[in-house]
């Protein structure tokens, strides 16, 4: 695994991306050099067992991931309604799984804008019909959200997004779970927004 200290001021190595939805979860990795997000696949959602959170907490150990950027729904006006909660309380979902196997590996929340939608388009130009986008759109909009963090990251040499801890009934973390005291990250995601992929 490569150091996550490594100089940039964010991690270096392997990364996942995390399109969350009520019914399936998409998951996209992109290579040790952080070049190319690609689609990994699509997972359903369990609420009751979590199930899901599991196997991408397994894919981390496996794969040596250094870092997770799930995708924070916001409205076009960039407001945050019932799906950007659900988002949160899975990326501290996942923080905890994480966190019960010993795996120090940060969870960003990061704006996904229009990604579904930008994933439904691009499987349509690559000429995929409409009733098979299902099979994989999760995965492609994955995809889309660790692209632009991973671009985002080069281009500033800083982290992005929110980082998300697990929650502890003896630390207060905030709404959200988003711990403010890391460095580079307190309000990141508005920032992240304002240079929001080209649709």
């Amino acid at each position: 695994m490569t150091n996550p200290a490594a100089a940039g001021g964010y991690p270096q190595g392997v990364k996942l991306g995390v399109d969350v939805g009520t019914v399936r979860v998409g998951v996209a990795i992109c290579d040790r050099d952080s070049i190319l997000a690609t689609p990994y696949k699509t997972l359903d959602r369990n609420a009751k067992k979590n199930s899901d959170v599991k196997l991408i907490a397994r894919l981390v150990e496996e794969l040596g991931a250094v870092q997770v950027f799930v995708g924070l729904p916001r409205t076009m006006k960039g407001e945050e309604h019932s799906s950007a909660r659900m988002a949160g309380d899975y990326a501290e979902l996942l923080a905890a799984e994480l966190a019960g196997r010993n795996q120090d590996v940060p969870v960003n929340l990061v704006d996904e804008r229009l990604s579904s939608v930008t994933a439904h388009r691009n499987l349509h130009e690559a000429g995929m019909s409409s009733r098979n986008h299902r099979k994989v759109v999760d995965q492609v909009a994955a995809a889309g959200i660790l692209q632009h963090a991973i671009d985002m990251q080069k281009a500033r040499g800083a982290d992005v997004g929110s980082r998300v801890t697990a929650p502890s009934p003896s630390v207060d973390q905030g709404a959200g779970g988003v711990d403010a005291s890391v460095p580079g990250t307190s309000g990141d995601t508005t920032r992240f927004s304002d240079n929001g992929r080209q649709q």
